[in-house]
């Protein structure tokens, strides 16, 4: 049976040429990058490299990039961090947000230490830019925490006008753009932005890896102690071979952008075509056109008997998809992105999400097969 992996938004393929960069550094040099010998100095130099090609990238410091575990490191540090060091008991976000914000948010608001306001959203995921500035005009010295494609269903926020009240109001921003890094160029200069996160397994790099980017306007406390590393921001050895990977990844994402993006927009925009013409009732929850992540197709099938089932059955039939993020998989309470949207929840919904490694031909068999399934045992 002939596997078709659509489930890129959970996670990407590692690129041959990533797992070449990184190999040297999981075998020959394994030093320290603490050590101050030529073992130490080897490995310190490769993530200074690897440091300095990011920043390149967004057009920022070197100095403004710390090296993490990953995107939910990087969101938690930052919202954190940021409350802490300058003493902010008021944060806006939304409730689609990835539980990697939104149970931070929710978690310290608990706590006591911040109270949060949920901005409004429309039945597509897009943001209500008046209820923004009016609860930033509304609050003070604010923490705004918005993320920049939504995962589950693709919708991409206006990050520039955000980040122009966001300085209006004197407001810090964050933004977690795990979905968009190495899928939109991104120049931070021309953004007013304080934090962004990253991971690398989202763009072909390996997993484990990733980083926070803090503007330098902006100083906070380490979120990890117990050593000097990323320049006394994150305690403990780095991960020298996931760094050096994520740089390469970064690189490759970047440099071949154009061609990647219209390869998987046009993988999208075939599926959306045959899924509309063979199944009857078809449609698509959030953002679909230009205002969307052009990774991430997410499908509100019509009613079935077998809707529970729905992802099962393609799983069986070696078509890997999603019905939702994948770092909430263990919940049955479904997607709280949807449930957000106001979506039927009796209706099933899969997120298909590509990447550069999909086929025509693979969207050809998936329709094929939803097809079948379709068929039958359609609800009147």
């Amino acid at each position: 049976m002939t596997k078709i992996y659509l489930d890129n938004a959970a996670t990407t393929k590692l690129d041959e040429e990533v797992l070449n960069a990184m190999l040297p550094f999981m075998r020959e040099e394994f030093g320290n990058p603490s050590s101050i010998h030529a073992y130490g100095r080897k490995t310190r130099t490769a993530i200074e490299t690897a440091r300095k090609s990011v920043a390149k990238y967004l057009n920022v410091s070197p100095a403004e990039i710390f090296f993490t575990s990953g995107g939910t490191e990087a969101d938690n540090m930052a919202i954190c961090k940021a409350i802490e060091a300058y003493g902010i008991k008021h944060a806006i976000s939304s409730k689609i947000e990835h539980h990697a914000v939104e149970h931070t948010l929710v978690t310290l608001e608990k706590e006591g230490k911040i109270k949060v306001s949920w901005v409004n959203i429309d039945d597509k995921g897009n943001i209500d830019l008046n209820h923004l500035e009016e609860l930033l005009k509304n609050n003070s010295r604010s923490l705004v925490s918005l993320m920049h494609a939504n995962n589950e269903i693709g919708t991409l926020l206006p990050i520039k006008k955000v980040g122009e009240l966001c300085e209006k109001y004197d407001a810090l921003f964050h933004s977690d753009t795990v979905q968009t890094m190495g899928h939109f160029k991104l120049d931070l200069q021309s953004i007013k932005i304080h934090f962004v996160a990253c991971a690398g397994h989202k763009f072909h790099g390996p997993k484990g890896s990733g980083f926070i980017y803090i503007n330098h306007t902006v100083k906070v406390n380490p979120f990890i102690n117990g050593g000097a590393q990323e320049r006394n921001m994150r305690g403990g050895t780095e991960n020298v071979y996931g760094i050096v990977g994520l740089a390469k990844a970064f690189e490759l994402a970047n440099e071949h952008m154009d061609e990647h993006q219209q390869h998987i927009r046009d993988l999208k925009n075939y599926m959306m075509e045959q899924l509309k013409s063979n199944i009857e009732g078809m449609d698509f929850n959030g953002e679909t056109g230009e205002n969307s992540l052009y990774t991430v197709l997410n499908c509100r099938f019509p009613l079935h008997s077998d809707a529970e089932m729905l992802l099962f059955n393609l799983d069986i039939a070696g078509i890997a998809a999603s019905g939702g993020s994948a770092c909430s998989s263990g919940s049955n309470q479904g997607s709280h992105v949807l449930r957000g949207l106001g979506i039927d929840m009796n209706r099933p919904s899969v997120r298909f999400s590509f990447s550069k490694y999909n086929t025509k031909a693979e969207i050809d068999s998936v329709v094929k097969k939803l097809k079948e399934m379709f068929a039958v045992k359609v609800k009147a």
